[in-house]
């Protein structure tokens, strides 16, 4: 072909091309050297103009994937297999995984940043598909650091555009009375299962034992007493209804949600045989079902205490009994089947009341009040009425706010300031510094009347 060129060994013309495997290589037909090798076509721009790239230049450089790449892929599926979640989840989290490490941040992050990515990766995928998993869980199965953990998961949505909802409570509710497995206070191994952190990746055991799969107080034990064992369907049906009152009543907005699930199915578990269970601790229930006892919901349960206090004011039968917080667990069951209007009742504002109450008769509490004593169930004053019901504000605008303590001014005295005329008889004792501090006054004042020498 003369628009090939010559040949470098016989100088022939007659260059042909040869297909080798899927490179094009130019041949001598003559004498069989081959002219031109090892270069390929791309999906460039150049390849719509019949041009020819290096392979350095090809998008076969481009697609390789690189080792700490290919680690953290195995390791995306090495967690969705523990997790056992379904294959469409790994292939979707596989993905998240690869769009994140197009971008240059990502590929240049610190191996703790990468790592994390893995589980930012599945717990995206598992929000997204409404499965119950929490970043607690995630942070436990990979000895991640949870502060490193939510700003990467918030800085991976952001990047990739993405839209993930909200956790479900009822999800988690169910999977933590159920289940109890793959959340922070329920991730519990068996002693020959390990989940280790190493330089290439996770190193699963051989014998790979998932967490224990049912809530220890479902099933009759010798560790158990009989009076403690309930009934799985009735105590989540419970637990179901008090997380929804303590989401209506603003105790879970902006809060982790396992110590408010942790008090609600502690309050369930209690009101089914309130009998037998009222002395039972927080605490001892905990460990009886063999969960963690998180730090903050003994505060969520006084909360939840005190909600359901409020509504029980509203039913005139429990009114009377003058129900205290271990009391009304007793009666909880009554309170959630008129939950609804409990709550609208206990919980609203009393400017209806303040505008009724002005438009009353001056002299109506007085003429009521003589025929009412009697009636009245609350033992109020007479002429006196309820206290207007309380606001619903999230607990944190409830509560006033901490007031600031007022620097105290520095002192700086050094012990070498002048001591005014009016507070040196502080510093007199006794009659001879009273004559000395005499004389020094009138030397000082003849002194300061001789004239000046002209």
């Amino acid at each position: 072909m003369p628009g090939r060129g010559r040949c470098p060994d016989c100088g022939s013309t007659e260059l042909v091309e040869d297909s080798h495997y899927s490179q094009s290589q130019l041949v001598c037909s003559d004498c069989g050297c081959v002219v031109t090798e090892g270069v390929l076509t791309t999906t460039f721009s150049d390849e719509g103009n019949l041009r020819e790239v290096t392979y350095s230049r090809s998008t076969g450089e481009n697609e390789q994937v690189s080792r700490s790449q290919q680690r953290g892929l195995r390791r995306v599926r090495d967690l969705c297999r523990v997790l056992q979640l379904p294959p469409t989840f790994e292939d979707t989290a596989v993905a998240y995984y690869q769009q994140a490490y197009r971008h240059s941040g990502i590929r240049a992050a610190r191996l703790q940043k990468k790592e994390v990515l893995v589980g930012c990766c599945v717990l995206i995928t598992c929000r997204q598909h409404n499965w119950p998993l929490t970043m607690g869980a995630i942070c436990t199965l990979l000895y991640a650091d949870l502060d490193v953990f939510s700003s990467t998961y918030m800085q991976i949505v952001k990047l990739l555009g993405l839209d993930v909802p909200s956790l479900c409570l009822a999800e988690l509710v169910k999977t933590y009375c159920s289940r109890v497995s793959f959340t922070q206070p329920g991730v519990q191994w068996h002693h020959h299962s390990s989940l280790q952190p190493g330089t290439h990746g996770l190193k699963r055991s051989a014998h790979l034992i998932l967490p224990k799969c049912s809530f220890k107080l479902f099933q009759a034990s010798p560790s158990v007493p009989a009076k403690y064992v309930e009934d799985k369907e009735k105590m989540l049906s419970r637990t179901m209804q008090l997380v929804e009152l303590a989401n209506e009543t603003w105790l879970v907005t902006g809060r982790h949600p396992l110590p408010v699930i942790t008090a609600a199915t502690f309050l369930a578990w209690q009101s089914l045989q309130p009998a037998d269970r009222l002395s039972c601790s927080l605490a001892r229930f905990c460990k009886l079902a063999n969960v963690d006892l998180p730090y903050p919901a003994s505060s969520r349960l006084q909360e939840l205490l005190a909600v359901l206090l409020r509504m029980a004011e509203q039913l005139a039968w429990l009114r009377v009994l003058r129900l205290d917080k271990r009391s009304v667990v007793k009666h909880i069951g009554d309170l959630l089947q008129h939950r609804q209007s409990l709550v609208r009742s206990a919980f609203r504002d009393g400017t209806a009341e303040v505008e009724t109450r002005e438009k009353e008769p001056p002299g109506w509490g007085q003429g009521q009040g003589e025929g009412e004593v009697g009636n009245n169930s609350l033992g109020l004053p007479q002429g006196k009425r309820p206290a207007s019901p309380a606001l619903l504000l999230p607990p944190c605008m409830l509560k006033s706010p901490k007031r600031i303590c007022p620097v105290p001014p520095v002192s700086t005295v050094t012990g070498d300031e002048n001591i005014s005329d009016s507070e040196i008889e502080q510093y007199l004792r006794t009659p001879q510094e009273v004559r000395d501090f005499q004389r020094a006054q009138a030397a000082r004042q003849a002194a300061t009347s001789v004239p000046n020498p002209p």
